[in-house]
């Protein structure tokens, strides 16, 4: 179909984030009493939101998860995407493509802290792409895997969510762009599978930006 508008997920979409963010949070388990490796601590949090795995991170720690203990990973996490976030390969000449195919009818729906999102964009150059249009899931009713950041950013833009493209990388985030009603096309870094994205309910899996186009 003739897409009218894109909206972007943004950590493992835009920005090579989550190994980074994942390692920070591991850390932080392991100064708790558990401990696991960068691969399970990312097949666990990935495209959650650490607050919506409370009852697991208590689970495994004992002891509470604090408004105090969150500020301070929000913090140490910062520190490291400054220091480390790259651009997803390629992502600057796809998104600047369907910018252009949809006359400029594209923003970032994103599960992240709006802070988190502005920084890593204006790291890897793209914040000038989304200026007035990045949409935070903390600011919404409820995060993904509900659709309520993909509907504000469809709304936003004046555009049927139907007549939509998202692009996500996790079942999570998926689930949250075909809830809101739109079709979702999924970004796998290689090795990642392609099932659990397709079971989730993406039309399409590409593993290269240089391929993302609408025709």
């Amino acid at each position: 179909m003739n897409f009218q508008a894109v909206l972007f997920d943004c950590d493992g979409v835009l920005v090579d984030s989550e190994a980074i963010t994942c390692g920070v949070l591991r850390d932080m388990f392991e100064e708790q009493g558990w401990r696991m490796t960068l691969t399970e601590c990312m097949q666990r949090f990935v495209g959650h939101t650490v607050k919506s795995q409370r009852a697991l991170i208590e689970a495994n720690t004992g002891v509470p998860l604090t408004d105090e203990w969150l500020q301070q990973f929000f913090e140490r996490r910062n520190v490291q995407l400054e220091q480390r976030i790259s651009a997803i390969d390629g992502v600057h000449d796809a998104v600047q493509h369907l910018s252009d195919q949809c006359d400029g009818r594209i923003a970032v729906a994103s599960g992240a802290d709006r802070y988190k999102v502005e920084m890593m964009l204006r790291k890897v150059g793209l914040h000038d792409f989304f200026a007035g249009r990045i949409f935070s899931g903390h600011e919404m009713p409820r995060s993904k895997p509900y659709p309520d950041v993909y509907l504000a950013a469809a709304a936003h833009l004046q555009v049927d969510p139907v007549q939509c493209l998202v692009i996500e990388d996790t079942p999570v985030g998926i689930a949250a762009g075909v809830a809101a009603g739109a079709a979702v096309w999924a970004y796998a870094q290689p090795p990642a599978a392609h099932e659990p994205l397709m079971q989730a309910g993406a039309k399409r899996v590409f593993t290269s930006m240089a391929t993302l186009r609408l025709s």
